[in-house]
């Protein structure tokens, strides 16, 4: 039962990372499937960033984590946003 409800509370926490970071970089969600994935593996990247720069980074089910969760998502969406338009994009001189 503690292992359903930890799993539970990270996805609500990868939840609102993506949600937050959705909002912060384009204003506007991008679907509750989307953002929890991008608040989840933004968390991962963000743990990673903050790791490196030798900061703390994920340390539990709290406010800091949510910073770090958020963070990381901001720049997944970031790269995302980057990659996606430079693609539509048309080439012209």
């Amino acid at each position: 039962m503690y292992a359903i409800m930890s799993i539970i509370a990270w996805l609500v926490l990868g939840l609102v990372a993506g949600f937050l970071g959705s909002k912060i970089v384009n204003q506007r969600g991008e679907g509750i499937l989307i953002d929890i994935v991008v608040g989840i593996v933004g968390s991962f990247v963000g743990g990673i960033l903050f790791n490196f720069f030798g900061a703390r980074g994920i340390t539990g089910f709290n406010l800091w984590s949510l910073l770090v969760a958020t963070a990381g998502s901001v720049v997944l969406l970031g790269l995302w946003y980057a990659f996606r338009g430079a693609r539509r994009r048309p080439l012209t001189s």
